[in-house]
């Protein structure tokens, strides 16, 4: 088992607010003698500290029963932890003991089997070693100048996307952190493609207002909360709309929407996979729309999207062939490290004249007409966050992946079956993918909050309430294989 958490008593780990000095090493002849350059050096203390994080990250790589863990409080971390900076440092040996023992058991593990909260992650054990090989290799992955092998590389990984999206050849695009800035990324360049097509295309032509005055989004009520977020961010109107009962958005209802507000709406965002219940509107009607009205289709897939790559789900996507750019996390559904979300447009071309920065310094680039990632997003410096994903679909193989969610997919219905023959329980929605919300008959919030924090108390699981249309819920975001259904019905158990 990973050791994580507090040291014993006795124990030469540091603890309480005790001053810690570097002690693991004294300086030696193979020591620089030039302070300034001590911290990049290769000598025997950074040897000695590599030694030391490596070794800790082959333990926690390899481990099989890491700790589900939980947070604590501030005022018990500063008496634990103490005081860890100041002006002579506490050496590599003290600082990653006090990660090991103390900050790391404040943090829930995300990757942990019964993390069934919020959309957990579970990395695959390559893209995790790998991750570290990115870091170590001080790859720069702005540009194809300074990182073109890295570009390579993540350009294959959005490649295969984008054909298991049905996405035309020559699409394109980029990761980014996070499907936040992937989605506001998208609709900049949507309302720049609205622009430039008013402005009939003339550079350096006045860009018209809209009609109305009001560039709008056109998307679910139930769509994610990033929607809402980029639109502030963009200073446009967002025009929700309200999904049938069983929350899936149709061509109809956005029909609707379309006529009343007309050409101000630059964009409509379709959702493949919603985060709280997992339900993938009907993106096939909403493209149709295209027929009829001029806008840009961007679907946000960020958790649901992967599913496609299951044959037990691929048919609920018909209809993103049609998109003009769609998002996926990789750090959700694909099995990669945090941070990841792969941007893909149709014309890559659109995304490149929305984001493209320019500045004396960069002309180098800009002028190069190579595939340089800092044009497709909102973003300059960026690391070649794609590249764990790249290396675990290199090592292992699409096939794996299509096994191991569809796995995820089994395991929901064969959960929501079992909370359906539950007396006391019941489903709130059928799950499509790997999302199970439901009901324990008779609670309040306070029920859903008080067995929550139980669960966690007792490190069984993590699974935190929710809600729908007023009501208090809970429910279980399955992505990770290793988790069982013994490992559910465990849960499911405790509320009884």
């Amino acid at each position: 088992m990973l050791s994580r958490g507090p040291p014993a008593s006795g124990s030469a780990e540091p603890k309480g607010n005790l001053r810690m000095h570097r002690t693991e090493l004294d300086l030696d002849a193979n020591e620089p003698r030039d302070p300034a350059t001590r911290m990049h050096s290769t000598s025997d203390e950074t040897s000695h500290l590599v030694d030391l994080v490596l070794a800790y990250s082959r333990r926690r790589i390899l481990s099989d029963d890491t700790p589900l863990d939980k947070p604590v409080t501030e005022a018990e971390l500063r008496r634990l932890a103490g005081r860890t900076i100041d002006e002579q440092g506490i050496g590599a040996a003290r600082a990653l003991a006090l990660f090991e023992h103390v900050l790391a058991p404040a943090c829930i593990t995300t990757d942990h089997p019964q993390y069934l909260s919020f959309i957990p992650t579970a990395p695959t054990k390559a893209a995790t070693a790998f991750d570290l090989v990115v870091s170590a290799s001080a790859l720069y992955g702005g540009s194809w100048l300074e990182g073109a092998g890295a570009v390579y590389a993540e350009n294959e990984v959005l490649s295969w996307l984008g054909r298991e999206f049905g996405l035309p050849a020559g699409s394109g695009g980029v990761f980014v952190q996070g499907g936040t800035l992937g989605n506001l990324s998208a609709l900049v360049a949507a309302r720049e493609h609205a622009r430039h097509r008013l402005s009939d295309g003339a550079a350096d032509a006045a860009v018209p207002a809209p009609p109305g005055g009001r560039w709008k989004i056109v998307c679910s009520a139930e769509a994610h909360s990033s929607i809402a977020s980029a639109a502030r961010v963009m200073d446009v109107d967002v025009v929700p709309v309200t999904p049938a009962g069983d929350g899936m958005l149709r061509g109809d209802d956005v029909r609707a929407a379309l006529e009343e507000h007309g050409a101000s709406v630059f964009a409509v965002v379709a959702t493949a996979g919603s985060t709280n219940f997992g339900i993938v509107d009907d993106l096939a009607s909403i493209a149709e729309l295209k027929r009829d009205f001029d806008f840009w289709f961007h679907v946000d897939g960020a958790y649901g999207l992967a599913g496609m790559l299951s044959p037990l789900a691929r048919h609920r996507f018909s209809g993103v062939e049609h998109a003009d750019s769609v998002i996926v996390d990789p750090h959700k559904w694909l099995f990669a490290p945090f941070d990841a979300c792969a941007l893909i447009y149709r014309d890559p071309e659109q995304g490149r004249r929305a984001h493209t920065q320019h500045a004396e310094y960069l002309d180098t680039l800009t002028e190069g007409g190579d595939w340089s990632p800092s044009d497709y997003a909102a973003h300059l410096t960026r690391r070649a966050r794609g590249l764990p994903l790249w290396f675990s679909l290199a090592t292992y193989g699409g096939t794996a992946y299509r096994e191991a969610i569809s796995s995820s997919i089994a395991l929901a219905q064969q959960i929501a079956d079992e909370i359906e023959g539950r007396d006391g329980l019941s489903l709130v929605r059928s799950p499509q993918l790997s999302v199970v919300v439901f009901e324990r008959d008779g609670w309040t919030k306070a029920d859903y909050d008080a067995w929550s924090a139980r669960l966690l108390d007792e490190q069984r699981a993590f699974v935190t309430p929710s809600s729908h249309a007023g009501r208090p819920n809970t429910r279980f975001a399955i992505v990770n294989p290793n988790t069982t259904f013994e490992h559910l019905v465990a849960i499911l158990d405790t509320m009884a």
